[in-house]
């Protein structure tokens, strides 16, 4: 290397016209590739393109790949020879012959391979991948829905494999676990979820021969507890999901004689069966517990769990436990005192549509957790001013809280925030009284990233640019519903908040062009949703395409007098768009074709769009290689020729037909989200 260099010195030494590029030593410019931002290829493209020597050595530098189409592999190959880590999740067609040509290129340097969205290869495919690339240490099949036992069997060729997820696998069996259980040995990590032909046997030969297991995910597994016993005796297993398992009772649990000790995450989300007695038979010898999962989701059903003292107890022998998750659970006071005097000091709680959380209980709780972190009191509609007050006064440190829906809580009680929890990162209001001289006081958070303040109707451009003003780190913004902000006050967030990546300002009739030309200036925008907006234009969208190029989802659904003219900028500039919404739009097939364009444009949406035809949707359809999802109307079903239709399915393409009813109001729903709450559960 050190000769090469000096050669290089030499040479331009002699050569006064030489690239003054070429003095950077090769050690150099693999520094400056690590520091590029990965998740733009924008910053990789222009690196490589700025000579012929960084264009040889980005191609010798690069690791990663994720191609937008499995046609371009082939271009890939030779420019590319050091892949070690491939991402086909954008690809949902790759057939036998594809693997064959992987498992041949990057024979071996491939270490990982990702085919979570992708089809129509078989276990011939798998099997020479598997057998040509002996490195692999991590392989995502999800949603392998046509996979069956033989794609297993191929999978337990990949002798060195330690990360293996099989999401929603729904034909692969026990025999087909026991393969990969006898062949890969060496798993660590192993997701099962939603795998429904799985049951105790499949599970207990993977616990008997896969000991160096670390996480293991059972979710929706028909299993019970006797392939727990085995599981239990991994002895490094430290994350265990077993979410929405029925077939695990209290009854089974009492049976087992020993838990694993080494476990630091358990999920029991939607085991409807299990109590605390179970809990506690499941975890009687467990000490190093960091996180618990017990959420239902369904803060009304019958059989919701309670929090009692009795489930407290269970969790006084945890004195490492850090984060506690009862969404959906019904609470009893005299639970969540008891919650107070664990031996633990929890960083995270999350109450999530919980019912039976009060005043009384919220507020013991937090003066005995004062070094809580992260705090979710979503659809705790009981709790008000006296629990914000013991909340902010005894957990100074949060940095996120979720209070969505917290409707009981006054508008006063939102000063307590900025006044006392400085280091807050995250906070949701959506659907609180929170007003201006409560964003007053949050602008004092300066760390705030994340603020969603969707369907606030006393808030307005003032409390805004405030926000705007001293929080300059803010990245995502929802403004959905809140309908007294007008383009002053996304001029304020605009002018002062250069990181901004996502915005919400849905359903809003103040909102006019002269927001997205404001926003124009936030280049690092990737979420844009303007749907209701019917103030913005073309020139507004014009504007965005040509200032945020970053631009990756889009939903202008009844933006009425957004037409062609928005289309032709977006299909110039914005070549990242992966989702857009045209519902309602004034486009025609002029600006759909153009569209087409957008070579990573994965998913669309177009319900009732007068000025498409039947042609001109077929045409912008074979034009968009790349389209994973589409929205159509079924009036289309009929009008586009089947072999169309046909050509794009066998791509990869999924249909979605609605059968919508043209919709002449902005909002004919809105209405409920602020006079349904008496439907609601309190």
């Amino acid at each position: 290397m050190k000769s090469y260099n000096k050669r290089k010195m030499q040479a331009l030494s002699t050569d006064s016209s030489s690239n003054l590029f070429d003095i950077l030593t090769e050690e150099i410019v693999w520094k400056i590739l690590d520091h590029l931002d990965s998740n733009d290829p924008s910053a990789t493209k222009s690196f490589s393109l700025t000579c012929k020597t960084f264009y040889f050595i980005e191609s010798r530098h690069r690791r990663t790949l994720k191609p937008l189409r499995v046609e371009l592999l082939p271009r890939t190959h030779h420019r590319y020879p050091f892949v070690s880590h491939l991402d086909l999740s954008l690809c949902p067609r790759v057939d036998d012959n594809t693997l064959n040509a992987i498992s041949s290129t990057w024979q071996a340097t491939l270490r990982s391979i990702n085919l979570a969205r992708s089809r129509f290869f078989t276990n011939v495919g798998l099997s020479s991948l598997f057998v040509n690339c002996s490195g692999l240490v991590e392989v995502d099949l999800s949603n392998g829905t046509e996979l069956t036992d033989l794609a297993a069997s191929a999978i337990a060729e990949a002798k060195n494999l330690k990360r293996l997820t099989l999401v929603r696998c729904k034909l692969i069996t026990d025999m087909g676990i026991g393969c990969i259980a006898v062949g890969c040995r060496k798993l660590r990590s192993l997701c099962l979820k939603w795998c429904l032909r799985v049951g105790d046997l499949g599970v207990e030969l993977i616990a008997l021969k896969c000991k160096e297991i670390r996480s293991l995910d059972l979710s929706y597994l028909p299993i019970t507890e006797k392939c727990l016993k085995s599981v239990l005796q991994l002895q490094h297993l430290e994350d265990l999901v077993l979410e929405g398992c029925y077939g695990i009772d209290d009854d089974g649990l009492s049976t087992l004689k020993q838990s694993c000790k080494p476990l630091k995450m358990l999920n029991l989300s939607n085991c409807q069966n299990v109590t605390h007695m179970g809990l506690s038979s499941l975890t009687s010898c467990t000490e190093q517990l960091q996180q618990l999962i017990l959420a239902y989701g369904s803060a009304v059903s019958p059989k919701s769990p309670k929090v009692t003292v009795d489930l407290a107890k269970c969790l006084h022998t945890f004195s490492k436990l850090q984060s506690i998750k009862l969404d959906g659970c019904t609470v009893t006071l005299s639970g969540i005192k008891a919650l107070a005097s664990l031996h633990a000091s929890v960083k995270e709680l999350s109450f999530s549509k919980c019912l039976g959380v009060t005043d009384e209980g919220l507020s013991f709780l937090v003066q005995s957790q004062k070094e809580l972190r992260k705090l979710d009191i979503t659809c705790c509609r009981k709790i008000t001013y006296s629990s914000m007050d013991s909340i902010t006064n005894s957990c100074t440190n949060l940095t996120s809280l979720k209070m969505e829906s917290c409707s009981s809580v006054q508008k006063e009680a939102f000063i307590f925030i900025g006044a006392r929890c400085l280091y807050l990162e995250e906070l949701d209001a959506t659907d609180t009284e929170i007003d201006d001289e409560g964003l007053k006081s949050i602008s004092r958070c300066s760390k705030l990233s994340i603020l969603k303040l969707g369907i606030c109707s006393n808030i307005s451009d003032e409390g805004l640019a405030e926000v705007g003003s001293s929080c300059s780190m803010l990245k995502e913004l929802d403004l959905y519903r809140s309908t007294a902000i007008s383009d002053m006050g996304i001029a304020a967030i605009a002018a002062s908040c250069p990181a901004l990546e996502m915005i919400n300002i849905a359903y809003n009739d103040k909102i006019t062009d002269n927001s997205l030309i404001s926003l124009s200036k936030c280049w690092m925008l990737k979420e844009l949703e303007i749907r209701g907006c019917p103030g913005v234009s073309s020139v507004g969208l014009s504007a965005i395409a040509v200032g945020c190029k970053q631009l990756t989802v889009l939903d202008l659904k009844k933006c009425f007098n957004i037409n062609d003219n928005g289309m032709l900028p977006l299909a110039r500039f914005s070549q990242n768009l992966k989702q857009i919404n045209l519902s309602y739009c004034s486009v025609t097939d002029v600006g759909l074709v153009a569209l087409a364009s957008i070579n990573r444009l994965q998913n669309m949406t177009i319900l009732h769009l007068a000025g498409l035809t039947p042609n001109g949707l077929a045409a912008a359809l074979l034009a968009c290689r790349g389209l994973t999802k589409v929205k159509l109307h079924t009036s289309f079903r009929t009008l586009l020729p089947q072999s169309i239709l046909g050509y794009m399915e066998a791509h990869g393409c999924v249909f979605h037909w609605r059968d919508k009813a043209f919709q002449k109001e902005m909002d004919p729903k809105g209405w409920k989200l602020h006079f349904g709450r008496n439907n609601e559960v309190p």
